[in-house]
């Protein structure tokens, strides 16, 4: 299958029918290339909060808000791109009402015959937390779709290794990465991350950042980022790790295509088995760490 992953800009709409041109653009424009999984970036649904005027955009509460009075009308807009081009669309995540009082962040996963699930955000930053209070989501779940299964890892998520093992030991070949982040550093962090978790889980993991300036917006002000699908540096997948990969800070779709036999023939004979031989970190945890002192006297 070909996978897409975005490079994603956001901008200031002028109303609805901005943002429904955009998105099928995109979509289509990736459908041309071939894709069958198009992954956009985490928080890309905060663009609509322009839709509420400039005042609602630059305020935070409010932008959170009118996000999300758009959700109907965004999950109705991907599941009819999802069923034109008979692909599977991560959509890009964006605040949601859960159990609580507060909103979570949220991505959807759509196919050809409409929602296939979401995946909330499990670990949340300090700016989540401390100044724009979103909230944690619960449980992590795996997709077991036509395509293969895949689990999510929302941004900040990528850089916890035991979260997305949960996921691959549930069956997930491809991880999911979508993300916004600020800064070089920020953005440098997921990249680790995600290529770190293809290397040990011997998955693919496909990397969508926001782009570029949206000053409208204090939340998504500045972005930083490339889109990139990466896999182990092993039997089947370039030496760097780094299947395709955009410019720094490029808007646009970067495409490969990844057969899922590759997942499995690399975990069976690659030169190295991290993913058989993970549990084995587990064994030599079972007597205490000693630690060490300079036998010489200072």
């Amino acid at each position: 299958m070909k996978i897409a992953a975005a490079a994603y800009p956001l901008d200031f709409l002028p109303d609805w029918a901005a943002y429904e041109h955009k998105l099928t653009d995109w979509v289509g424009r990736a459908v041309a290339d071939g894709a069958d999984l198009l992954v956009f970036p985490e928080y890309a649904a905060m663009e609509l909060a322009s839709l509420g005027g400039a005042a609602v955009a630059a305020d935070l509460e409010a932008a959170l808000l009118e996000v999300m009075s758009h959700h109907a009308a965004v999950s109705a807009l991907h599941c009819r791109l999802a069923a034109q081009h008979g692909v599977h669309i991560l959509g890009g995540s964006g605040p949601a009402m859960a159990a609580g009082a507060r909103p979570v962040n949220r991505a959807v996963l759509y196919g050809p015959d409409g929602v296939i699930g979401h995946q909330d955000k499990q670990i949340m930053t300090r700016f989540e937390r401390e100044e724009w209070d979103i909230v944690a989501g619960q449980g992590l779940k795996v997709f077991d779709t036509a395509l293969g299964r895949i689990g999510i890892i929302i941004c900040y998520d990528s850089e916890f290794p035991l979260l997305a093992r949960a996921l691959v030991d549930a069956g997930a070949e491809f991880l999911l990465a979508p993300s916004c982040t600020e800064t070089l550093a920020g953005y440098t962090r997921v990249k680790v991350g995600a290529m770190a978790r293809a290397l040990e889980n011997q998955c693919v993991t496909v990397h969508a950042p926001t782009v570029g300036p949206a000053p409208w917006c204090p939340a998504v002000d500045m972005n930083t980022g490339a889109a990139a699908i990466y896999g182990p540096p092993d039997l089947g997948f370039p030496e760097t790790g780094i299947v395709a990969q955009t410019a720094l800070n490029t808007p646009g779709w970067t495409c490969a295509e990844i057969d899922p036999d590759t997942i499995a023939r690399v975990r069976r004979d690659g030169a190295v088995l991290n993913h058989a031989h993970w549990n084995e970190q587990k064994n030599r945890l079972q007597t205490a760490i000693e630690v060490v002192k300079p036998a010489y006297s200072a």
